[in-house]
């Protein structure tokens, strides 16, 4: 069974996969869009901070608690506020190259390593 602070960043990451997807591939602009990506990146930064409480579970650990995902955690703390503070100014272009690395870093290439990464939670749960 996984620890208390593995399942909750699940539940918020869940959500964040969905929002995502949508967010890349929605029209820009509209009034769902903001919402929806005031949603997002809320819950990005909110699990951005949490994943530094996970340790890491495989490979080279740094003071014995984080590893290499653990950058992708940090680009996560990088991206949401300068994605956020982009739009805020109406620099769309530097608002979607943050969002999009947010996306691809954050998502796809962590949820990738995290699912098929032997000797994590997600590995176990989807290939045994």
């Amino acid at each position: 069974m996984p620890s208390k602070i593995i399942l909750i960043h699940l539940s918020i990451i869940l959500p964040c996969i969905i929002l995502g997807t949508y967010l890349i591939f929605a029209q820009k602009g509209t009034a769902f869009h903001k919402q929806s990506g005031k949603l997002y990146m809320i819950l990005m930064g909110l699990t951005g901070i949490l994943t530094l409480f996970i340790p890491a579970q495989i490979g080279q650990r740094i003071f014995n608690h984080f590893g290499v995902l653990h950058l992708l955690s940090l680009l996560t703390l990088y991206s949401v506020p300068k994605a956020w503070f982009a739009i805020k100014r109406g620099d769309v272009k530097t608002h979607k190259s943050a969002m999009i690395k947010l996306y691809i870093g954050g998502i796809i290439i962590a949820g990738s390593f995290a699912i098929l990464a032997p000797g994590r939670y997600l590995h176990a749960l989807f290939f045994n």
